[in-house]
């Protein structure tokens, strides 16, 4: 038993007691620092981005930045600069380690200031060690080109509009009109997929990086069976609202999609596919609310399923973690990361390290200023609740 393996075994131990700390990865700052990614580097150094600027789509000097926590330290590591498109807003990051032990970073550059402009990108690194930026080895563009999806999508978008044309407003039939129109045209089905949430590894090697849409507010999976060198484009998950995906694997191959919703149910969004991802089911809602804000997921060594989430109908001041033991059917053993009167603390991307330690890292923002905050904690802190 390697010394790794016996260090996991010990950290998931559920006779453990419960651990939490957190802290800021970097002080209160004046700028819009937003959307954070996580990844644990072989050796135990965590890994955090984000992106900041004056704004978010519409500013032209954001960029994408990232920090360094080395194992046993008690402070981030300064600011350093990972992506800058000159002229151009470079937005949500997500990251992962594969199994080649190769650092992934995906992110989107803005080409118009509209969501809808932009195009995803990704950085590959093996030499990633030391203190400054990783040593990008290969990076690229993300293009897309799917199976046209106009027809499923505007016979859905008709059915969903149907019980409530006669109350909508004419500013609201002339904005589904145009929308309608975009879901027959092939430019606004390829373009501006951006992604949120970390990258799903299967048992074959694919690795399906789930995107989704503001045009449409849908999603889609990116899927690469060749390390990034091709991408193919899965079926949409056509629900409508439904975006920023978080992706699990349950034990019988089955993949369950969670997600923001960006409509008015006030509920996480859930979609499956039996395929490794090719093609998704119908999108439903869970039981779980959402204010219509991101969320992330994990499983852990455990096999228990680990969901954080705004568990509001309305505002993020609330950010909830919940286990669930039957591979995302219920959620129990619900605790909060934060529960406030005001603020807001979203956008968590979370991983499990090889030492069994929950990593989580959100968006804080506060009246002082806004920064990245990162908790660790295990499964026996999420159990023993509030």
């Amino acid at each position: 038993m390697t010394y790794s393996i016996l260090l996991l075994l010990l950290a998931a131990d559920p006779a453990a007691g419960p651990k939490h700390s957190a802290e800021l990865v970097f002080p209160l700052h004046a700028q819009h620092n937003h959307a954070p990614g996580i990844a644990e580097l072989p050796g135990g150094e965590l890994f955090v981005t984000w992106y900041r600027g004056s704004g978010e789509r519409s500013a032209d000097d954001v960029a994408v930045y990232g920090s360094r926590k080395k194992p046993g330290a008690k402070e981030w590591s300064e600011a350093m600069l990972l992506a800058d498109t000159p002229g151009f807003p470079d937005c949500n990051t997500c990251l992962a380690v594969d199994g080649q032990k190769r650092l992934w970073m995906f992110y989107p550059t803005i080409l118009a200031n509209s969501w809808e402009s932009c195009l995803t990108n990704f950085k590959v690194a093996s030499d990633y060690a030391g203190d400054a930026s990783p040593k990008w080895e290969r990076e690229g563009i993300i293009f897309l080109k799917p199976d046209d999806f106009g027809p499923e999508g505007q016979k859905k978008l008709d059915e969903l509009l149907a019980p409530v044309q006669p109350i909508l407003s004419e500013r609201q039939k002339a904005s589904f009109a145009a929308a309608r129109t975009k879901l027959g045209e092939r430019l606004y089905q390829r373009l501006g997929w951006q992604p949120r949430c970390k990258p799903t590894f299967l048992p074959s090697g694919r690795m399906l990086l789930p995107l989704y849409s503001d045009t449409f507010s849908i999603s889609i999976m990116a899927i690469t069976d060749d390390g990034g060198k091709t991408w193919q484009a899965s079926k949409p998950l056509m629900g409508f609202g439904n975006i920023q995906p978080a992706v699990l694997r349950r034990s019988d191959g089955t993949l369950v999609a969670y997600m923001r919703e960006n409509g008015p149910r006030q509920r996480v969004r859930v979609c499956e596919s039996s395929d490794n991802g090719l093609t998704w089911g119908e999108v439903t809602n869970s039981d779980l609310p959402n204010p219509g804000s991101g969320l992330d997921g994990v499983r852990l060594a455990s096999g228990k399923w680990l969901l954080v989430y705004n568990d509001t109908v309305r505002g993020r001041n609330k950010l909830a973690v919940s286990l669930s033991a039957d591979e995302g059917r219920t959620w129990t053993s619900t605790r909060h990361l934060e529960d406030h009167a005001t603020g807001s603390y979203h956008y968590p991307a979370v991983i499990q390290g090889a030492d069994g330690t929950i990593h989580c890292v959100y968006s804080y923002f506060v009246e002082g200023g806004k920064s990245m905050k990162h908790a660790a904690f295990n499964q026996a802190w999420v159990e023993a609740g509030d």
